[in-house]
């Protein structure tokens, strides 16, 4: 099986899907392929962060763009039970590549509204790619809310939309996700920096009431954004990409 997850929208939670579905189905006795075709390499970051904490990561991963994402693909999927191409994020070479090999495509889509107006353009990609390769494409609510009509919205939207079929699961907005991901960055960064133990909050350190009284940070705008455009990029929240930040130069006495 070759199936690729993408979307030309960023932030969709293609990655944090990408990732564990590969993961489920080592768990499950498959032999992997893990395929980052994203610039970005969020994928090879999580992999290279899973090796550095287990020693190896179940499942073997390779970082392949453009033209050479179709090719070896092509060569290597012999040799794998499955192939999961991480891709996406916008319209480009490798996202094209990975649909003219792929036998499944799965579409992250949160319930937003400029995710829903992503889905439109996505289907004249999958249009296209048909002429080329006959495959399957499935969409899906990834980050879905709790409450409200949004979700409604968005699989209204999808089901409207010709070309793909809307997945009756939803994949529900839980803050452990990104909150993990930093975490484990943090632990990353320090043990390759040499240090024998990191840890999220020390609970031996005694805080005063007013230590522990939450304080107010406001940003530029400007900033704001750009803060906002990295957690994107990784795949995590806002704020796990604050804290990380933070710890990063409080590590190196910054502070």
């Amino acid at each position: 099986m070759i199936l690729a997850i993408g979307n030309i929208k960023g932030g969709v939670g293609k990655t944090t899907l990408a990732v564990n579905i590969t993961i489920a189905r080592a768990l499950q006795g498959h032999d992997v392929l893990l395929v980052d075709g994203d610039q970005q390499q969020t994928t090879m970051t999580f992999t290279e962060i899973r090796t550095e904490k287990k020693g190896v990561p179940g499942y073997t991963a390779v970082s392949l763009n453009g033209a050479a994402l179709r090719t070896q693909v092509r060569q290597m999927q012999s040799k794998y039970d499955d192939v999961i191409i991480d891709v996406g994020g916008r319209d480009t070479g490798s996202l094209r590549a990975a649909l003219t090999v792929a036998h499944t495509l799965l579409i992250p889509v949160q319930p937003r509204s400029f995710d829903i107006w992503a889905v439109e353009q996505m289907a004249d990609v999958l249009k296209e790619a048909r002429e080329v390769n006959d495959f399957n494409a499935f969409a899906v609510i990834n980050g879905a809310d709790a409450q409200g009509h949004d979700n409604e919205d968005a699989i209204k939207a999808a089901q409207e939309t010709e070309g793909m079929t809307m997945l009756k699961i939803m994949v529900g907005r839980r803050k452990a996700f990104p909150n993990a991901a930093a975490l484990e960055e943090i632990k990353a960064e320090a043990f390759i920096a040499g240090a024998s133990e990191v840890t999220a909050i020390d609970s031996s350190v005694k805080m005063s009431k007013a230590e522990r009284q939450p304080i107010l940070i406001r940003f530029d705008p400007r900033l704001l954004r750009k803060v906002e455009e990295a957690a994107q990029r990784r795949g995590i929240s806002r704020s796990a990409w604050i804290q990380y930040v933070l710890s990063v130069a409080l590590e190196k006495g910054e502070g």
